[in-house]
């Protein structure tokens, strides 16, 4: 219908009673032509612009007439090569002739009741409006819009665990109306559209290996091209050496699978110093001071999570608490019988800066043989893979003098 009036420029709505035309538009300040919209009875038509709603008001009747009507339209969107089915309702279809999206004909319809029209949407571009025509007449026009197929650019991040669970964010366009986002042929978890061009996702389990992710909306689904990376848990096979001192500071070689990527590597609950990543079999790491001596647990964390399998051996420096005889010649060659703790792994016993040979005893004593040296007292050491241990005096004796 056409409505005439004054000041219509910029207008942004035209309702028929309480309902909105589906479409209008504004040919001049003096002049609209507007879809009326389903309804009954005799209603007010009201125009509103940014100034206001028009306060006068030309009444619409509707009378019942033979010819068609439309309500509704699902789905409303479909992508531009057409094929998508889409289902009318209203009143008045029966004896349907045709159906347009725009000005082209539908590539195929079936009237399935007086108040429904199934349709094959034809391929097209842009927002459309659906008309039916009866021998009634044609019926009033709804919207549908061809929606642009979505395009993934980029995942972040591009890896995680076989187990899934984890968040990423995909970008890249057309994101709008979203409704299935697929790794491989494996639906997301959970996903929700952030942006046109931002879809935050919860991936699935899966499979090691790299898949292909996909979004589909109203206008099809996205190239495959970005790819997500399924990454096994590592496993630690072997540590060497196996064990060091409680001071660290000693590099250790770690072996195993599924290394690449680590984040970190723990001794117990204290990351590395610094760590390398030589392989994914290998990776070099500087041990960190512990706080007791025994044995913890190695781990590496990577993209895929935490695994470990090896313990490393913290080890507190050997004691020394006697000597027999604590007393020698000054030509040496005496032997010595040191005990203690911790000897079980001594490499060497030194009489002050001398070292002396040596024989472990077990744990708790090792025999060393006196080396040569001046008169007097001299601390004597026992050095380990724990370190080095307090001096014990050990005394050379000159021989007499008559």
């Amino acid at each position: 219908m056409t409505v005439n009036g004054t000041n219509f420029t910029g207008a942004t709505e035209v309702r028929f009673g309480a309902n909105r035309s589906p479409s209008f538009t504004v040919v001049s300040d003096t002049r609209i032509t507007a879809i009326a919209p389903a309804g009954t009875g005799a209603v007010q038509v009201t125009v509103t612009t940014a100034s206001g709603t028009s306060s006068q008001f030309v009444t619409y009747a509707y009378t019942q007439v033979s010819g068609p009507v439309l309500s509704s339209v699902a789905p409303s969107s479909g992508p531009p090569s057409g094929g998508t089915p889409v289902t009318l309702t209203g009143a008045g279809l029966s004896g349907a002739t045709a159906v347009r999206f725009g000005s082209t004909p539908a590539s195929s319809f079936t009237v399935v009741s007086d108040t429904q029209v199934t349709a094959v949407a034809p391929a097209g571009s842009g927002t459309v409006q659906i008309t039916v025509t009866t021998p009634g007449g044609t019926s009033n026009g709804l919207a549908y819009t061809y929606a642009t197929v979505p395009a993934v650019s980029a995942v972040s991040p591009n890896q995680g665990p076989l187990s899934g669970g984890n968040t990423v964010t995909l970008t890249g366009s057309n994101f709008s109306g979203a409704t299935a986002v697929t790794f491989g042929a494996t639906p997301a978890t959970a996903f929700s559209v952030v942006s046109p061009t931002t879809i935050s996702a919860v991936v699935p389990a899966g499979l090691p290996g790299p898949v292909q992710i996909t979004v589909t909306g109203p206008g099809g689904t996205s190239s495959p091209g970005v790819t997500y990376f399924y990454v096994a848990v590592p496993v630690l096979n072997d540590v060497q050496p196996g064990s060091g001192p409680l001071a660290g500071g000693n590099t250790v070689t770690l072996t195993g699978s599924h290394l690449l990527g680590a984040t970190a590597v723990r001794f117990g609950s204290t990351a590395a110093s610094s760590f390398t990543v030589v392989s994914d079999t290998a990776i070099t790491a500087v041990v960190p001071p512990g706080s007791t001596a025994g044995a913890v647990p190695v781990t590496v964390t990577t993209p895929g999570g935490t695994g470990g399998g090896v313990s490393y051996l913290y080890l507190g420096a050997p004691v020394l608490s006697a000597l027999s005889p604590a007393q020698g010649p000054l030509s040496g060659g005496e032997t010595v019988t040191l005990t203690g703790s911790g000897l079980g792994a001594t490499t060497s016993v030194r009489f002050g800066t001398v070292p002396a040979a040596f024989t472990v005893v077990s744990d708790t004593a090792v025999t060393a043989v006196a080396p040569p040296g001046p008169a007097g007292p001299v601390g004597v050491t026992v050095t380990a893979p724990g370190g080095t241990s307090a001096a014990v005096t050990f005394t050379r004796v000159p021989p007499p003098v008559i």
